[in-house]
């Protein structure tokens, strides 16, 4: 069975096995954007379900700028009290008490941080997000500013390395900060940072640099990086094909494909919108099969020198062995289905034949087109494919606090839930903020 054999990293470490826990934000850190005992709840189950690695979700190297107001930070201008370094040894130890590898996913938001989070996101330029008005328009960064974020990354990768994560992984897709770099639709500037390719490109490497300095040779180093942008003018295939290519001489220890970002979400199987739309459809041959991005990742596992590892719509164990013994990527991430079965990948190293359950088919507002995520009616569209993802995100938060599933919640419910929790826990995160600003 190949989801079952052992991978070897160029470092030298080594995965027990094929499968992974993908990264997916868990929004359970407490008001200071520190770890939780939640975490080390939520990621031991996982640990116990089977998987070779796991990913944790977005953790910000800048706590001014979230992904969304309940990211653990770890910022280098406010460093991690003796608490908070204690959160995430018991989180790192609770994540890999069943011998697998947790890698720390290391982000910035960017321009994709919320509004009840920050009123100024940072971005490579001032081009804002068109999402429902949720996205305030960014301000272009600085030189200095820039250079100070790639040094956070190698602060942060120290810090996960300090407290007992396993690995690390750099997140350089889906629209945040170093995607956003890469994009010549999103970066606009014309120094060192922005115009070629080449340029778009200096902040990943440089980030990739300053971890490699501060974690050493033999601690695992992972980039996600989008196959594509799938949007006019944005990062494209070719793009992509050139940057691995940089990165095959930068040491790194598994590339994992993805695609899309918050206006393109094909990382969620959904077109955006009509006006920044690319011209190429999603290929048929991958409508038809689960994995979403296995066609990007067969070209560019021929320029990627690195082993690879493909996320998005895997849903059977026969076609993950079908794509791992075609030699069209090394490792398989699994999401979504681990929501609610965090056994899944346990169950499959044993031989179970037996599908994800395919919880997407039923996460919609109606099975009429014009109110499903087909919609013609783009702000339908967008409460479809936010409101399934709110779905999975309170199934997490249940979990992480020791109340199981609820697989009685409806797609709007879930929405609404969401929303609230989103508001009440940036009040809070503000809260502390400003407290610890007058104290300080």
């Amino acid at each position: 069975m190949r989801m079952a054999e052992p991978l070897t990293l160029p470092c030298g470490q080594q995965l027990p096995n094929r499968l992974c826990k993908a990264a997916m934000t868990e929004g359970i850190a407490d008001d200071r954007l520190n770890a939780t005992p939640r975490h080390a709840e939520l990621y031991g189950q996982w640990s116990d379900g089977g998987a070779g690695l796991l990913l944790t979700g977005n953790v910000m190297i800048d706590r001014r700028v979230l992904e969304r107001p309940g990211n653990v930070a770890i910022d280098r201008s406010a460093p991690p009290d003796a608490d908070g370094m204690a959160a995430l040894r018991r989180w790192a130890e609770a994540g890999t008490r069943g011998g697998n590898h947790l890698w720390m996913q290391i982000s910035h938001a960017g321009r994709q941080s919320p509004r009840y989070v920050t009123s100024e996101p940072l971005a490579p330029s001032e081009v804002g997000l068109q999402i429902l008005g949720n996205y305030a328009r960014p301000r272009a960064l600085r030189d200095d500013e820039i250079r100070d974020f790639i040094e956070r990354f190698g602060y942060v990768a120290g810090i996960a390395k300090e407290t007992g994560f396993t690995g690390v992984q750099i997140h350089a897709a889906h629209g945040y900060l170093l995607s956003s770099f890469l994009s010549p639709a999103t970066n606009q500037r014309d120094d060192q940072w922005g115009g070629s390719l080449e340029n778009r490109a200096r902040m990943l490497i440089e980030s990739i640099r300053a971890v490699r300095r501060t974690v050493g040779p033999e601690f695992p180093i992972s980039v996600k990086l989008n196959s594509d942008d799938f949007r006019k003018g944005g990062f494209s295939h070719e793009d992509c094909l050139q940057v691995v290519q940089m990165l095959n001489d930068e040491g790194i220890d598994l590339l994992e494909v993805s695609g899309g970002t918050y206006e393109q979400p094909r990382l969620l199987g959904f077109d955006g919108r009509e006006d920044s739309r690319d011209d190429s459809p999603m290929r048929e041959s991958t409508r038809k099969r689960e994995a979403y991005f296995i066609d990007y990742a067969q070209s560019i596992r021929k320029v990627a020198t690195m082993p690879m590892m493909v996320t998005g719509g895997f849903r059977s164990p026969d076609f993950v062995e079908e794509v791992l013994a075609a030699g069209h990527c090394d490792v398989i991430g699994i999401g979504r289905p681990m929501t609610t079965d965090m056994q899944l990948p346990a169950r499959w190293l044993a031989g179970d034949s037996a599908e994800a359950i395919r919880h997407e088919g039923r996460l919609k507002l109606s099975d009429k087109r014009w109110l499903s995520g087909a919609s013609p009616i783009y702000f339908i569209k967008i409460v479809n494919v936010f409101g399934a993802q709110a779905w999975y995100y309170q199934q997490l938060q249940r979990i992480a606090g020791g109340r199981g599933v609820n697989m009685r919640l409806g797609l709007l419910g879930a929405f609404m839930r969401y929303f609230v929790d989103e508001i009440s826990t940036a009040w809070r995160v503000h809260r502390s903020r400003r407290k610890a600003e007058k104290t300080a």
